[in-house]
């Protein structure tokens, strides 16, 4: 047998570094488990991928200055837009996974992963669940002059005739409610793509478009002053802002349900204890009662998911509108 001083260099060299690493494994263990009982020890960037001045944004800055309440840092709103926001969504993907950088996500998360052709992040690979904050129904709504009050006398409007029906953008919810529609009722509405919820609110109130399903803050007062009629609301129940409309489900269109709704993502390999301090803070940060205020005005009410059943969640939404964009061949436009 080889005695230690004949054994070669190689093999003295890696004894050396084999005894260094589990001599610094403690070490690094103790760094990483201070590091995440310390967080945050700096701000965290909440990214959005829509412009600022929409619900997705407002909301976003509610609940950033209340986790920051939380938190003990600063949670920074940064607008980061582009293909429907798939350019925020790909930023967090490629971020460090240690907790300071989180995702605005929303309904269009998990249907831009069957729609797009330039997003490379994927939920469960790439991005993880950390919690959800708040969700909302939409409202059918028409142009007056289309001449109708109720679900069934648009649905056969829409047998008779060509109907255009204006979105917030390609995989917008107000998009892919739309197709929903047209798949459940039997029609062929045809979809004028805008910019943004703004853009195609102004037209459907010329009546350049006729219908819309819209997210109902912006609607309120244009149902209220008969400029718009509501036909009627996406959820399950009636939503207490027009607690006299009926659901789609209700007026003839049993099993219809969208809600448009956002959460928060992270890099997926962010540490456990990281995730649920960030879910915790999100929570509560929701709950706040001058929170839910400003989600009312907005249209949204606060919803309350831990990681666990966001990620089962977030799974079911992308099943569901996977299946609505391959049935309608939208994910081969």
């Amino acid at each position: 047998m080889l005695q230690a001083e004949e054994c070669p260099r190689w093999f003295n060299l890696g004894r050396r570094a084999v005894i260094a690493i589990v001599l610094g494994a403690p070490a690094f263990a103790s760094s990483v488990a201070l590091a995440q009982s310390n967080f945050p020890n700096k701000p965290i960037h909440f990214i959005v991928g829509f412009a600022p001045g929409g619900p997705s944004d407002i909301i976003s800055r509610v609940i950033s200055a209340k986790m920051g309440d939380e938190l003990g840092q600063q949670v920074v709103v940064e607008n980061r837009t582009g293909a429907g926001g798939t350019v925020a969504t790909d930023y967090v993907a490629r971020s460090e996974p240690d907790g300071y950088t989180i995702l605005n996500t929303t309904t269009a998360n998990p249907s831009n992963e069957s729609l797009s052709n330039t997003l490379q992040a994927r939920f469960g690979k790439d991005l993880v669940a950390v919690a959800t904050l708040a969700d909302t129904a939409n409202i059918l709504v028409v142009h007056p002059s289309l001449g109708v009050k109720k679900l069934a006398d648009l649905i056969a409007l829409a047998k008779k005739q060509d109907l255009l029906y204006a979105t917030a953008g390609v995989g917008s919810a107000t998009h892919l409610t739309s197709e929903l529609f047209n798949s459940m009722a039997g029609v062929k509405t045809m979809p004028v793509h805008y910019r943004g919820g703004g853009d195609a609110l102004k037209d459907l109130l010329s009546g350049q478009v006729k219908m819309m399903f819209s997210s109902i803050a912006p609607v309120i007062s244009y149902v209220q002053e008969d400029k718009l009629i509501g036909i009627a609301t996406t959820g399950a129940k009636r939503d207490p802002a027009f607690p006299n409309l009926p659901t789609v489900a209700e007026a003839g269109l049993p099993g219809f349900e969208t809600r448009l709704w956002i959460g928060i993502t992270v890099r997926a390999g962010t540490p456990k204890p990281i995730i649920e301090k960030l879910a915790a803070a999100a929570t509560k940060a929701a709950q706040d009662p001058t929170v839910v205020t400003t989600l009312a005005k907005q249209g949204f009410q606060p919803l309350v998911m831990n990681p666990d059943q966001f990620d089962a969640y977030y799974r079911a939404e992308r099943d569901k509108w996977g299946k609505v964009i391959k049935d309608t061949g939208m994910d081969k436009n």
